[in-house]
């Protein structure tokens, strides 16, 4: 077995001691909250679920959740960080009737731990402190095999397919003129990196759609389900999009996860938590979008992506402004005001 060999480079090692970078604060708030808000919804999950092998499932999460919080509370105490509010035994009636159906608390839990895997996956290289380092990796690794937990069951029940199989090459190929056109001309089928994206994109877009429907239901506040109702109008027609993608090279695609929400109008979480929560999970699709972009070679795939991004901003700053309007959009820490502090105010 192969082991990488040392490098010295000098006697600089990270203490406990030194002081949080901006980097670092930033991820143990986002991870703070995240897991804040999480804890509420897989306590609420685990008063409406049959399934033993889900219940166990959703146990993990919950418990990884608290552990989470714990060691982050543990790394921002020692620096007099005060403690974000996030999410609370007031966001969350467990007395609540179900709202959704076993199989879809796997589907939320795969797309939530991509999201949670997101922030641990860019703040590793970001932090230097080794107690945060540390953290981060094992919190990324957890995650890991809980997704690997979560395919299991989904593949295991028969609760969703893989993403397509395509022919093995037959030798290395290399692009030609007609390699970028989208709108004229030969159009090639889509390759596997564009193929593995339309699958993960619709793959979230569809749980986010039932949780978006769900949410608009039960909502009190009739602006944000006036929100609510557009995003999950906007999400629908981007699957639709995005299937035809794939359906037109002969490719199936995941399918709508709407039949698992029940007709439950009674709601098991504030009004706060459910919309930072599509606030979050939308900010996510953006990132989503991002990658896929990266990989992608066609004209029509781009103009795609990039509808979806500017339909996606528009319903995050709705969002946003409701939050800031009713004072629950907490900030992450930010650099001093030199202004305001050089004119004294």
């Amino acid at each position: 077995m192969k082991t990488n060999k040392p490098i010295k480079v000098g006697s600089y090692k990270t203490s406990p001691d030194e002081k949080l970078t901006s980097a670092e604060m930033g991820k143990l708030w986002a991870t703070y909250m995240g897991n804040s808000m999480s804890k509420q919804i897989l306590r609420y999950f685990l008063q409406h679920v049959d399934d033993a092998d889900i219940q166990i499932l959703v146990e993990n999460a919950l418990s990884l959740c608290e552990e989470f919080l714990i060691k982050t509370t543990k790394i921002l105490e020692k620096e007099n960080f005060p403690l974000p509010k996030g999410f609370s035994d007031e966001d969350v009636n467990l007395g609540a009737p179900r709202l959704f159906q076993d199989e879809y608390y796997v589907h939320y839990l795969k797309y939530t731990a991509k999201a949670g895997m997101s922030i641990y996956q860019v703040g590793i290289p970001l932090v230097y402190r080794e107690d945060v380092k540390e953290f981060f990796m094992y919190a990324m690794n957890s995650v890991m095999e809980l997704i690997g937990e979560i395919n299991k069951i989904l593949m295991g029940k028969g609760l969703i397919i893989k993403p397509p199989l395509i022919p093995v090459p037959e030798k290395p190929y290399f692009a030609d003129k007609d390699y970028l056109n989208g709108f004229f001309g030969d159009i090639r089928p889509l390759h596997a990196l564009e193929i593995g994206h339309f699958y993960d994109n619709i793959e979230n877009n569809v749980t986010s759609k039932a949780l978006i429907m769900a949410f608009a239901q039960v909502v009190k506040d009739e602006k944000i389900r006036a929100v609510f109702e557009s995003g999950r109008d906007m999400t629908t027609k981007n699957i639709e999009q995005y299937m035809k993608m794939l359906h037109r090279d002969n490719l199936p695609a995941p399918s709508f996860l709407d039949d698992l929400v029940t007709d439950s109008t009674f709601s098991p979480f504030s009004d706060k938590l459910m919309l930072f929560h599509k606030m979050d999970m939308f900010s996510m699709k953006i990132r989503a979008f991002g990658n896929s972009v990266a990989v992608n070679g066609r004209h029509d795939v781009a103009l795609l992506y990039s509808k979806s991004f500017m339909k996606i901003t528009k319903f995050v700053d709705s969002a946003a402004k409701i939050m800031i309007e009713k004072g629950w959009m907490e900030m992450p820490p930010g650099a001093a005001d030199r202004n305001k502090l050089s004119s004294g105010e």
